[in-house]
């Protein structure tokens, strides 16, 4: 049984600031970002006051979006439904995207999934400072007591490194999983038709390779792929929101 586990193959390196790697992770970002604008540009022009079924349906799913986001952040923080809908798109697209099996997987790769925490990340520090100032941001690592002060900052590092090794770590390891038991599965049928002569054995096709990998692609590309693009918007949704509370609180926190 031959498998082999590697990261993205690089295409070409351009000769720019010590070099930039093209990968197929960056062509599967370039792809995934296309095939948004594109979607996006289809699906709402020709917007009528008598909508057709798809019109209805996109407006369905944004009103679900802006509900989940004012259930989750307040009606206040509604500003932030597009970027969490982008999150969310950029991830199920990026994970499906590896179904293909011409591109890979953007959400498999750590450099996305971490580009992405570190941007939510980078919001709520922004935020967090806008709403209460530059020294209740730095009094906060000395809460509830100064000796916390260490592991305040520590979590506060530690916060885009759990998100993003999380959904890296869920996608990649399906990833990983499949294709050790797609490999599992070709040595057991080679081995049960061992006993036949070569050139009988040779013709036999993968037979138990049928159905269990694409049962588990399933899984772990669409089923784990919405759960890890859900749970990621939602602890965004959850950190933005901590930043960003109602104005009369922001004004009862600041004195």
């Amino acid at each position: 049984m031959d498998i082999s586990v590697t990261g993205p193959k690089i295409y070409f390196e351009i000769p720019l600031f010590g070099g930039i790697k093209i990968t197929q992770t960056t062509v599967s970002l370039l792809a995934v970002t296309v095939l948004l604008i594109v979607a996006a540009y289809f699906l709402t022009r020709n917007l009528s006051k008598r909508p057709g079924r798809a019109q209805v349906i996109v407006e369905k799913l944004i009103t679900m979006l802006y509900n989940l986001v004012e259930d989750t952040m307040g009606k206040h923080n509604l500003v932030f439904a597009p970027y969490i809908g982008t999150l969310f798109l950029s991830s199920i697209a990026g994970t499906l995207i590896g179904m293909t099996q011409i591109f890979r997987s953007t959400t498999s790769d750590l450099s996305v999934t971490l580009a992405w925490a570190l941007v939510t990340s980078v919001m709520v520090w922004y935020h967090t400072i806008k709403n209460f100032g530059f020294k209740a941001w730095l009094k906060g690592f000395t809460e509830p007591i100064v000796v916390m002060t260490p592991m305040n900052i520590v979590s506060e590092i530690a916060q885009p490194i759990s998100m993003a090794f999380r959904h890296f770590g869920n996608v990649a390891g399906g990833s990983v999983l499949t294709a050790l038991i797609y490999g599992a599965l070709a040595a057991l049928t080679s081995f049960l038709f061992s006993w036949l002569p070569e050139a009988v054995a040779a013709a036999i096709p993968p037979i138990f390779q049928v159905g269990i990998p694409a049962f588990l692609s399933i899984y772990f590309d669409l089923f784990s792929g919405f759960v890890q693009a859900l749970v990621f918007s939602l602890l965004t949704m959850v950190y933005i929101a901590g930043a960003c509370p109602p104005p009369a609180e922001r004004r009862e926190e600041s004195k």
